[in-house]
């Protein structure tokens, strides 16, 4: 190839490459747009989930655990939880007890504190937590236990 790189070649090239990848993002956008709502779960919310986020808000939990990936990782993945524990088949009764029932007392076992929840906190913060194990994640965490 006898041909040399030219100028007005590396410049339609830059043009071409850039209209090309513009027109991708907007594509993808519209896909993305398309296909969102399809995924969402808002219309779940109700009044006992939004005062379990306040709970689960104000005790830090997300200072321990990860919700979605998101927090420390010093604690379990609660994302899940509901789910993990049972889901309808007492998935709500086993949170709230173990939530009743801490600390632990295991040498060696990372002690979660007693945060002396009420009744009605805790109903709300499992509703929280039964929210959250229905948002689709597309298949996060990627095991069931988190």
């Amino acid at each position: 190839m006898g041909t040399t790189f030219t100028k007005s070649m590396a410049r339609n090239i830059f043009y071409g490459g850039s209209v090309f990848f513009f027109l991708l993002f907007i594509a993808l956008t519209v896909d993305t747009t398309k296909a969102l709502p399809k995924r969402d779960n808002s219309q779940n919310i109700t009044a006992e989930v939004e005062r379990g986020k306040k709970v689960w808000e104000t005790n830090n939990c997300i200072g321990c655990h990860t919700l979605l990936g998101e927090g420390a990782y010093f604690a379990p993945e609660l994302g899940n939880v509901y789910k993990r524990r049972g889901g309808d088949e007492g998935g709500a009764e086993f949170i709230k007890e173990w939530i009743k029932m801490q600390p632990l007392n295991i040498p060696g076992r990372r002690k979660m504190p007693q945060f002396h929840l009420t009744d009605q906190e805790l109903d709300d913060l499992v509703a929280f937590l039964k929210y959250a194990s229905e948002i689709n994640t597309e298949k996060w965490p990627p095991n069931i236990e988190g």
